[in-house]
């Protein structure tokens, strides 16, 4: 064989090796399908998707973002700009911007940094971060993370039941009907916790707590309020104000994160009475694309109150 016959099939068969390693400057292997929404204003508007996108190991949250949609980026090309022509800005003193969620937990990278795994869901949305600058998670990506996991890592789920009395069996009903096996007995180190109770049993936990100090704090844009009779529950508007208060018998789902433990989901109420309301909202048909969901007298309200209404 020739010299340049010789280097041309060592070219070849490093090639094929790479390939096989999922090595080189290829996408390398296929770890599975993604989906990708992308909606504006805390997920009032749905601009696009979801759609599903195969992606390799060499994906990222940016490079699925960029085949599905018209992109400009910022700050070196790490960080997003504009989506299909809708871009960061100021308006009225209000700054609105992308963010993003990965299994319903904000990104602690860049969307160019962040690597993607198979059965991750994607959510981008625009909105105003004024009164938020940060929201650690949200319920609108269900039945995520509590079935995958979030951050490539698949993470335990206990149901913590405090005072919920019937609703903690629908909670675990439904948890397994999407595919989520709770653990029993203590909740184990790292794991996803749902706290199941009325509002004056849950507040005593240090993650729930947090909603009692606005959405800048928790990122949830809820406020429950002690009064004579009891606690009040407020759905509170994008700019972290009143909106609407409910009533004795309204229950709440919503997630939050405290530091960088991991997220812990709400099925409270007022009272004892909007517990079961509350855990009846657990499923996609009620719980997707929105950050999250109160109810009353089986009227379901998205929170912020009045999100895309400016």
């Amino acid at each position: 064989m020739s010299r340049s016959r010789t280097a041309v099939a060592i070219a070849l068969l490093l090639g094929a090796a790479l390939a096989a390693a999922g090595c080189g400057l290829g996408r390398g292997a296929g770890v599975g399908e993604v989906s990708l929404t992308v909606t504006r204003d805390f997920g009032a508007e749905r601009l696009a998707g979801p759609v599903a996108d195969r992606v390799s190991e060499s994906d990222t949250v940016m490079r699925v973002l960029d085949r599905s949609a018209e992109i400009s980026t910022r700050f070196g090309g790490g960080f997003v700009q504009s989506i299909d022509g809708v871009s960061g800005a100021v308006r009225d003193g209000h700054r609105f911007d992308w963010f993003f969620y990965v299994n319903g937990v904000e990104s602690p990278v860049g969307a160019a940094d962040y690597p993607l795994h198979g059965g991750d869901a994607v959510w981008w949305d625009y909105r105003d971060w004024s009164a938020a600058s940060r929201v650690p998670a949200v319920v609108g990506s269900w039945p995520q993370p509590l079935r995958d996991g979030y951050e490539g890592e698949r993470r335990p789920v206990a149901v913590e039941c405090d005072g919920g009395g019937a609703a903690c069996g629908a909670v675990l009903r439904r948890l397994r009907v999407a595919g989520v096996r709770p653990v029993s007995g203590d909740p184990p180190e790292g794991a996803i916790r749902v706290l199941v109770g009325p509002w004056a049993r849950l507040r005593d936990d240090p993650a729930a707590a947090q909603l009692e100090h606005g959405p800048q704090v928790s990122g949830v844009f809820a406020d429950f309020q002690a009064g004579a009779g009891g606690y009040r529950l407020e759905g509170l508007d994008e700019g972290g104000g009143g909106g609407r208060a409910f009533g004795r018998g309204a229950g709440l789902v919503a997630a939050t994160r405290r530091y960088e433990a991991p997220p812990v989901w709400l099925v409270t109420g007022v009272t004892r009475r909007g517990v079961p309301a509350a855990a009846g909202l657990l499923g996609a048909a009620h719980l997707r694309d929105h950050y999250a969901v109160a109810v009353e007298s089986g009227r379901e309200t998205p929170l912020p109150i009045g999100a895309g209404s400016r």
